[in-house]
């Protein structure tokens, strides 16, 4: 069944029960929620699962809310998943196995004849969920790549490596041929490659980029009552300094014209560091993915002295990456791209996702 489908299905089933239920028109999970003026994807997400973290919101109603998950208007029918990352409370839950392939790909079903060489993925650790080797099948990113390779009439060897030095893939192992794919990168608006700095332009000058593996959304923290918190232009960001962590992506700040001197960029290690920086008033903005940010502002307890800006956020794309030099990078792509169409259509991307995010949850509330 195809994922619009079985959406479609989904909304008919809870207006149904939202019919019958009086229940259903509050935020909970499980159920199907209507819109209400002054909601937004933190407000209902805090409501219906306690966390600031609306990812999973915005995973489940895509075709839904686009790209933008601030546009919420009110009416709008949004499915609200499971905790475990279910659709419905009567849908099987999320699988976390691993693909049909092992770690290094081997396939049995392999054609014999043709040199096929094993496509060679490089990603990194520490980037939970998105790639990390001690999450299964490597993390969202990894697992979505290497599960392609055997879908959409794929059946091709694959080997995943793991240099924590992420600068390395870019200025020298993919460049070089030591690998042919790499695994998960941002990609900026090419179209407006002459806002780019140079680093963040080579992505678009240098390299070819699968299909939206995933499509994480950055927003913009501040204080209560600070200028930024409800902010409704990038233009009113100026003069702000804004903390992004050392050799993340800037490329969504430079697509606004978010540059320096214009804004002040702090670039520290530590995600904490930025919101501990908030605290102590030596930043006025933290931009970073939701699920990162609602993470350490529940570790470090600061529920009450930050909010999300409601207006700003950008949806993220990330995609596996091939330098234009190596000459099988864009048959590796294609394959990527065959399989992860299938896995869309058939609803195992998201089964992925799902029960990648279940698996982060439970290691969390079990420290």
């Amino acid at each position: 069944m195809k994922i619009q489908a079985t959406f479609v299905k989904l909304a008919a089933t809870c207006a149904v029960v939202a019919i019958m239920s009086p229940a259903a028109f509050a935020q909970e999970a499980c159920t199907n929620y209507t819109v209400k003026d002054g909601d937004t994807l933190g407000t209902i997400a805090k409501a219906a699962y306690g966390s600031l973290d609306y990812q999973i919101i915005f995973n489940a109603n895509r075709q839904i809310l686009g790209s933008n998950p601030n546009g919420l208007e009110p009416g709008t029918e949004l499915v609200l998943p499971c905790e475990d990352g279910r659709l419905t409370a009567d849908a099987p839950a999320p699988s976390i196995e691993l693909p049909e392939a092992s770690s290094t790909g081997s396939s049995s079903g392999s054609s014999v004849g043709a040199y096929r060489p094993k496509v060679k993925f490089v990603s990194g650790n520490d980037w939970s969920p998105f790639a990390d080797e001690s999450l299964t099948g490597g993390g969202i990113a990894v697992r979505l790549a290497t599960t392609a390779m055997h879908r959409g009439g794929n059946d091709r060897e694959y080997t995943v490596n793991w240099v924590d030095d992420w600068d390395s893939h870019t200025t020298a192992l993919l460049p070089s041929g030591a690998f042919d794919i790499g695994l998960a990168w941002y990609m900026p608006n090419c179209e407006k490659i002459g806002m780019l700095s140079e680093s963040m332009a080579k992505r678009c000058t240098d390299y070819d980029a699968s299909l939206p593996l995933y499509e994480p959304v950055s927003g913009f923290y501040a204080k209560p009552g600070s200028k930024y918190a409800t902010a409704k232009a990038y233009a009113d960001f100026e003069g702000a300094r804004i903390c992004r962590l050392e050799g993340y992506y800037t490329f969504d700040l430079e697509e606004q014209g978010l540059v320096e001197p214009t804004i002040t960029m702090v670039r520290p290690a530590k995600r904490e560091e930025c919101f501990e920086g908030m605290m102590f008033g030596n930043i006025d903005i933290v931009a970073m993915e939701v699920q990162s940010a609602a993470d350490v502002i529940k570790t470090l307890g600061i529920e009450a002295e930050v909010v999300e800006n409601p207006y700003l956020s950008s949806v993220m794309t990330m995609a596996a990456l091939a330098h234009k030099s190596n000459p099988f990078g864009r048959e590796y792509l294609a394959m990527i791209n065959r399989g992860l169409t299938e896995m869309r259509d058939t609803g195992e991307w998201y089964d992925v996702i799902s029960g990648t995010l279940q698996e982060v949850n439970e290691r969390s509330a079990s420290n």
